[in-house]
C-alpha cells in the first residue's frame, strides 16, 4: 500500500542528549515519525492517558516514575501500549529487563552507556528493527483479577483432567518449543502448566541474548512444577525438566558415546537472523532416539522453526503445535509454519499445556 501514513512513536527518556540520539535515528527512517517526548513516568502516564502511539520506547532509570513504575500504571488503568524498552539497564541478566516483559512490554533492547555508540549503523539497525516489530505488535491484554484467577483453576483442572487421559503413551517422546517476541510472557501460560511427572524432557528455543536466558529460565523455575535450566553443554535429557537454549548460542541434541541424547550447545553463525535458532534445534533431532517429537511454535516475528521441522518431519514422527493468531504477540513463526502446511493443529496460548500433556502423557515412574 502506497502513501502509509508513519508510525507515530513516544520516546520517554530523562536523558536529553539520549532524547536527540533517539529522534534522530527514528526519524531517519520514513516508516517512523517522533509523535511526543517525556522525561520521565509521570510525563508519559499522561500522554498516553490522552493520546494513541503506535509504539512507546521507554526508559528505564528516570527520576520521579521509572519505566517500571510505569508500566505498572499502565497495567493498574487499563491503558493499552506497545512498548520496546531501551535503557542500560537491559544488559546481561537484568531482572527489570523480564519484569518490564511480565508486565507488557514487547521487546526489548540493550542501549550502549555512550550516547555515540548509539549513532552507530550496529545499534541503529537493531534498533529499528525492533521498532518496526512491536509497532506491527498486538498489545497485551489486561485480565481482570478475578477471571485470572478462574482461568488459572480452570487450567489446573483440565490439566489434571488430560493427565488421566494422556497416561499410558508408548514411546520414547520429546517436546521441542519455539518462540520470539512476546515469548518470555507467553511461556509463563505454558512451562507452569506442565506437571512435574510428564514424560519427556522440554526443549525450549526463546531468541533472547546472551544473559538473558539464565535469568528467563530461574523465574519459570520458580512458577513450574517441572525443573527448568538454562541449557549447558553435555546435560543429559531427562523427563520433567525444560531445558532452554543459552542465549548467544545454538542448541542442538547430540547422542553420547552411551547412547544417550545430551545437549550440545554450537557456535555456529546466526540463521533467520537469530541465534539461538530453532531450526538448528529441530534438525538435530532427525537422528536421536526420540519415536516422537512434539513440535510447538509459538509466538515471534520470521520464519524460525519452519524449515526445521520440514526437514524434521521428513525423518521422525512430529506433531506440529502452532499458536493461534489471536493469541500471539506476532503470528509470524506459527502464521509461517501453518502456510507451508506443516501444522496439525492451531491452538490457543492457554490450551498450549493441556495439548502437549495429551500428546506425550505421564510418566509412570
Amino acid at each position: 500500500m502506497t502513501g502509509k501514513m508513519p508510525k507515530k512513536i513516544l520516546i520517554v527518556d530523562d536523558s536529553a542528549l539520549m532524547r536527540r540520539v533517539l529522534c534522530d535515528i527514528i526519524e531517519s527512517d520514513r516508516r517512523f515519525e517522533v509523535a511526543d517526548r517525556a522525561v520521565n513516568g509521570v510525563q508519559a502516564f499522561d500522554l498516553l492517558s490522552r493520546n494513541k502511539y503506535d509504539a512507546v520506547v521507554l526508559d528505564v532509570n528516570m527520576p520521579k516514575m521509572n519505566g517500571i513504575e510505569l508500566l505498572r500504571e499502565l497495567n493498574k488503568y487499563k491503558i493499552s501500549a506497545r512498548v520496546m524498552m531501551a535503557s542500560t539497564d537491559t544488559k546481561e541478566g537484568a531482572k527489570t529487563t523480564l519484569d518490564a516483559l511480565e508486565l507488557g512490554a514487547l521487546d526489548f533492547i540493550h542501549k550502549p552507556d555512550n550516547a555515540a555508540d548509539c549513532r552507530l549503523d550496529s545499534f541503529r539497525d537493531k534498533f529499528l528493527e525492533v521498532l518496526s516489530i512491536v509497532a506491527e505488535s498486538t498489545p497485551h491484554t489486561f485480565d481482570n483479577a478475578e477471571l485470572s484467577k478462574s482461568r488459572l483453576k480452570t487450567n489446573s483442572q483440565m490439566v489434571e483432567i488430560i493427565k488421566k487421559k494422556a497416561v499410558n503413551i508408548p514411546g520414547s517422546k520429546l517436546v521441542a518449543i519455539a518462540s520470539s517476541t512476546g515469548g518470555p510472557r507467553a511461556l509463563q501460560s505454558v512451562v507452569p502448566n506442565l506437571p512435574a511427572d510428564i514424560d519427556a524432557p522440554v526443549l525450549i528455543v526463546q531468541h533472547m541474548p546472551k544473559g538473558f536466558t539464565a535469568s528467563l529460565a530461574d523465574r519459570l523455575n520458580t512458577l513450574s512444577a517441572v525443573n527448568v535450566v538454562e541449557a549447558a553443554e553435555g546435560m543429559e535429557l531427562k523427563k520433567g525438566t525444560v531445558y532452554i537454549a543459552m542465549g548467544g548460542m545454538h542448541m542442538k541434541v547430540a547422542t553420547s558415546p552411551s547412547g544417550r541424547s545430551v545437549i550440545h550447545l554450537s557456535d555456529e553463525p546466526s540463521r533467520e537472523g537469530v541465534k539461538p535458532c530453532a531450526n538448528y534445534m529441530y534438525e538435530s533431532l532427525s537422528d536421536s532416539r526420540y519415536d516422537n517429537i512434539i513440535c510447538v511454535v509459538m509466538t515471534g516475528m520470521g520464519a524460525d522453526g519452519t524449515e526445521g521441522i520440514r526437514n524434521l518431519a521428513a525423518q521422525k514422527k512430529v506433531h506440529v503445535i502452532a499458536q493461534s493468531q489471536e493469541t500471539c504477540t506476532v503470528y509470524g513463526m506459527p502464521k509461517n509454519v501453518v502456510n507451508a502446511g506443516l501444522s496439525n493443529q492451531v491452538t490457543g496460548l492457554e490450551q498450549l499445556a493441556q495439548e502437549i500433556i495429551l500428546h506425550v502423557g505421564i510418566s509412570n515412574k
